[in-house]
């Protein structure tokens, strides 16, 4: 196999730290010696142990020789934590270590990738497109100081998220809910409006077996206090307080999503659409200051669209692409 596809099935296990190894990134690591995996990991909870040291344990001496497929850059730095990544796949005797990403925290960037030249391993990052979504969020908040925020919406056909008088339990069926449950077990946070916490006293959790350990913190978009339990941010335009988060949720209502649009912290677009047309209804999305329609051409691009039962499931991403 491919260096590139054993980095998209590394990617793909990095996915498993989610949300739970904040603040650390989620990293995936894969030991393969003579086409044989021989050990994987991913980054515990709490940031440690980090994927390498993980996949190395599993290992053991089959980890010599053998080739490391790592999402992103090992790390160069030591901690009172444990050793760095790097100095650990050079006592156990890798010989070749592939990264997906190169990591743009100053501690490590080329440092990691150099240490591991100089002890004569050979070394070198893909730009590997998985490795890198994997860790949008990280790389996000990197390069802007912010969460990658997906905007989730539940509308039906005619674009409403609920009658004319609020009520909207339930648009969509079980099969889009269990997905959306599924989704916030991935994010740090989740946010609503002050009007929806008012209205609906939303739970926010995760309501999936075995996954409720990975319920988001809750935020309201308020400049009054927030409710036992819950975080304000004051403004979409203010994402700071939400660091260390990586991965941020939106789930309404309209004037919130509008809110977060115009601020342009939109990243990602989940929309669940059901086959029901509702009328006079209440709108998705509040007022945005489109003046033009040709200004709303070309700002998103189709990632995935999937049925969820009768429900039609879409995610969209924002045109220019989340940063490299």
């Amino acid at each position: 196999m491919s260096d590139s596809r054993w980095l998209d099935s590394t990617a793909r296990l990095a996915i498993r730290g989610r949300p739970l190894s904040r603040p650390n990134p989620a990293v995936g690591c894969i030991l393969v010696r003579d086409g044989i995996v021989v050990g994987r990991g991913w980054t515990q909870p709490g940031g440690r142990p980090h994927a390498e040291a993980m996949a190395l344990r599993q290992a053991g001496d089959n980890a010599r020789g053998a080739t490391a497929y790592v999402t992103l850059e090992p790390c160069a730095h030591a901690s009172n934590r444990g050793p760095a990544c790097s100095a650990l796949l050079i006592a156990a005797g890798v010989a070749r270590v592939v990264v997906g990403c190169e990591d743009p925290d100053p501690r490590t960037a080329g440092k990691g990738i150099a240490a591991l030249c100089a002890a004569g391993i050979g070394a070198a990052t893909c730009d590997n497109a998985a490795s890198r979504d994997s860790l949008a969020g990280y790389l996000l908040r990197e390069a802007s100081h912010r969460p990658l925020v997906t905007l989730k919406l539940a509308l039906s056909l005619d674009g409403c998220i609920a009658m004319a008088d609020g009520s909207s339990q339930w648009i969509t069926g079980p099969a889009a809910r269990a997905h959306t449950h599924a989704v916030r077990a991935r994010h740090d946070a989740i946010l609503v409006g002050g009007g929806t916490l008012r209205a609906d006293r939303p739970r926010l959790d995760v309501r999936l077996p075995g996954l409720g350990e990975r319920s988001p913190a809750r935020w309201v978009l308020s400049r009054g206090d927030a409710p036992p339990g819950w975080s304000a941010l004051r403004s979409p335009g203010d994402l700071s307080p939400l660091l260390p988060a990586q991965y941020l949720m939106v789930e309404g209502g309209a004037e919130t999503a509008a809110a977060f649009l115009c601020a342009g912290h939109v990243d990602r677009l989940l929309i669940y659409r059901a086959p029901i047309v509702i009328g006079r209804g209440m709108a998705g999305i509040g007022d945005i200051g489109l003046c033009a329609l040709t200004d709303a051409h070309e700002q998103w691009q189709l990632r995935d669209r999937r049925m969820l039962g009768k429900d039609t499931m879409e995610l969209y991403e924002r045109i220019p692409c989340l940063p490299a």
